[in-house]
């Protein structure tokens, strides 16, 4: 297995037992992204993997994970993960190369940067639908800021992050990281 895997599969873990916890009732539930709802924020999540992947050339499977009415969510996750995991423990595909944005990059390091950020930042946001807390380690925390300032400009654009809001003084520095990605804690 490649360190891909393993760091994928950790993000994953972490995001799953999240999802694992919601009720019916939270997958309409609003969530901190403006307009979006639980199941909007996983379905986020899902179909942004699979664009990424499917632009790059790696067929990840029907399209059975949409998280739309009626549907289990977390049955949908569970299934797009184990699809995820598959192909990420295959070297070549987590090693395969290509030009993105920010320049040559693999497939495996997108995965778990970029989209990392998003299994991080979304889980944060899947458990506030759901009602609950969900404390973020100081190294997600690192990961986060550092995802941040690798967007510079782009953190702001269409899409991506509402403006940074304001936050005590005293706060935590959880608090003032969601607060950068317009998120109140």
């Amino acid at each position: 297995m490649t360190t891909t895997f393993e760091d994928y599969t950790q993000l994953a873990d972490r995001f799953g037992a999240v999802v694992d916890t919601l009720g019916a009732r939270d997958w309409d539930a609003p969530s901190p992204c403006e307009g979006w709802t639980g199941r909007d924020v996983l379905d986020h999540v899902m179909s942004t993997q699979r664009d990424f992947l499917g632009r790059n050339g790696i067929d990840l499977g029907e399209a059975r994970d949409r998280a739309g009415d009626g549907a289990d969510p977390a049955r949908d996750w569970h299934d797009h993960d184990e699809r995820m995991r598959a192909l990420l423990g295959d070297s070549e595909v987590a090693e395969q190369e290509y030009d993105g944005m920010f320049g040559r990059s693999t497939i495996g390091e997108a995965i778990t940067r970029f989209y990392g950020f998003d299994l991080i930042v979304h889980r944060w946001d899947l458990a506030r639908a759901g009602g609950r807390d969900s404390e973020l380690s100081p190294a997600e925390l690192d990961v986060v800021d550092a995802a941040a300032d690798g967007f510079g400009e782009h953190l702001y654009g269409e899409g991506v992050c509402r403006p940074a809001v304001a936050v005590d003084d005293g706060a935590g520095r959880q608090e003032r990281v969601l607060a950068r990605l317009g998120r109140r804690a």
